[in-house]
């Protein structure tokens, strides 16, 4: 076991950086690339790395992941083989107007083996997103055994009174209403699209620390890039094995 990794306790997979949204404050940029994770590679990935440490939780979000519902199909089930106890998907919910595939997701995340879906609403989905087929799909997963709760991006912090947040707050209420609950969200950091539109409401002369920056000598969590690159190497080019075993810190 590679002991820079000896602590590895979940994986996350960009399903795709394509994406349904064209959200103002989204860290990722334009999402121009359409590029998508190949499914048995993936899921291999999770058996193989499973298979060597103790995995807690597996993620999978993009982009909009259920472009390529496939995809996340693949990957949890894997999750799941391996007794990976936590398995989560984070998505808009929209990627379809058609009622009938809306519904046919939700059932199928729930036989994947998904059990807990975070739902991105917000102000700045929403400027993008229509909220009729998010509210589709959402109660199409309350019909399932799969715990749904509404994942906001805040601005600033979530008890900042900025107009975008006191948007926010008027949405969530509709899916309480459904009693779909809150949860604790993030709050946006400046990058990407952030930076371009949403500059003023950061102090831009500090340094902020990205949160999901990992210590590389102590890996917590791995990310695999929608076109397969994880710890320097990339899985359609080096066996997982490989890649873990090889992995330095930089």
């Amino acid at each position: 076991m590679n002991k820079y990794l000896k602590n590895l306790n979940r994986i996350e997979f960009v399903v795709t950086m394509a994406c349904t949204g064209k959200c103002r404050h989204c860290s990722q940029g334009e999402h121009r690339s359409s590029e998508n994770i190949d499914k048995h590679s993936a899921a291999d990935a999770v058996r193989k790395i499973a298979g060597e440490y103790d995995i807690e939780s597996v993620m999978t979000f993009g982009g909009e992941p259920l472009l390529y519902p496939e995809t996340v199909f693949e990957i949890h089930k894997a999750a799941r083989e391996m007794n990976i106890p936590k398995r989560q998907l984070i998505t808009n919910g929209y990627f379809s107007k058609d009622s009938d595939k809306i519904k046919l997701v939700a059932e199928k995340l729930a036989e994947s083996g998904v059990n807990e879906i975070l739902l991105s609403v917000d102000a700045f989905h929403q400027e993008t997103i229509p909220l009729e087929y998010v509210k589709m799909f959402a109660q199409a997963v309350k019909e399932t055994d799969v715990e749904i709760k509404v994942h906001p991006a805040w601005l600033v912090s979530p008890q900042d009174e900025n107009p975008y947040n006191i948007k926010t707050k008027e949405l969530l209420a509709d899916f309480n209403v459904m009693n779909i609950e809150t949860a604790e969200g993030n709050v946006i950091f400046p990058s990407g699209n952030a930076l371009v539109y949403l500059s003023e409401y950061f102090d831009l002369s500090k340094e902020t620390k990205n949160p999901y920056d990992e210590d590389p000598y102590d890996v917590k969590a791995i990310c695999f890039s929608a076109n397969g690159d994880v710890l320097g190497g990339n899985i359609h080019k080096k066996k997982i094995e490989e890649i873990l075993t090889d992995y330095l810190p930089k």
